[in-house]
């Protein structure tokens, strides 16, 4: 029986997040309601490194580590956008309070040849500042904060998703894959300060306060804090 466009895109699918597994130390999948019948149409990606959240009763924007994020391929996939719901604390201009995404113009002009592979390179992007837009956010206030603040130097976290196969050769600087940009701003054309401090120096000089891990995969959820930062 000949396979339709959609599920021979949904195997392609699966076996590029597989190759992505392989080639990163900071991304890992699972597929809560995958069917033997075929290939998954939902994943909860879970993404190993830096970003930034704020409590609901709180002034300060801490830093953490982890993210989550839910997609759905739905019926009219790969013709119309997946459904990303972003699940664990974030704070950021271009995710809303509830975990709704923003993609830049890839929102309103979906592009179908992109892989999911490569939207995940974007989503991690967005987790560590790479990829930002303040002109246009859904989160105001991070926003403001985003283009104000000097605690922090953009991106928050510097390594390449497919960091396992960005080694750099002896005597060489670290060689990267081409990376998949949205179209927001970047962290420099967003024009972060050159005076802050990097966070890799936050997380060396500044003494940890409070220091908390929940949950049996030591992501926790929404609201729950992973890092304080004195």
């Amino acid at each position: 029986m000949r396979r339709s466009p959609r599920l021979r895109r949904l195997e392609s699918d699966w076996a590029a997040l597989q190759r992505l597994r392989a080639d990163s130390s900071l991304f890992e999948f699972s597929t809560p309601d995958a069917s033997p019948a075929g290939p998954p149409e939902t994943y909860l990606v879970r993404l190993r490194g830096r970003g930034v959240w704020k409590p609901d009763q709180g002034d300060r924007v801490l830093l953490r580590e982890g993210h989550e994020i839910q997609i759905r391929l739905g019926a009219a996939y790969p013709r119309m956008i997946p459904e990303l719901l972003w699940r664990t604390p974030i704070f950021h201009p271009n995710i809303s309070a509830n975990g709704v995404v923003c993609l830049g113009g890839y929102s309103t002009h979906w592009a179908p040849s992109l892989q999911l592979d490569e939207l995940c390179v974007m989503l991690w992007d967005i987790a560590r500042y790479a990829n930002y837009d303040i002109g246009s956010p859904y989160n105001r206030a991070a926003a403001h904060w985003a283009r104000t603040q000097t605690q922090f130097r953009f991106p928050l976290d510097s390594r390449p998703l497919r960091d396992r196969i960005a080694r750099p050769a002896p005597g060489r600087g670290v060689e990267t894959p081409a990376a998949i940009t949205s179209p927001m701003l970047s962290a420099e054309r967003a024009g972060a300060s050159a005076a802050v401090i990097t966070a890799e120096l936050v997380f060396l000089d500044e003494p940890i306060v409070e220091a908390e891990v929940v949950g049996e995969d030591g992501w926790g959820r929404r609201g729950t804090p992973i890092l304080y930062i004195g």
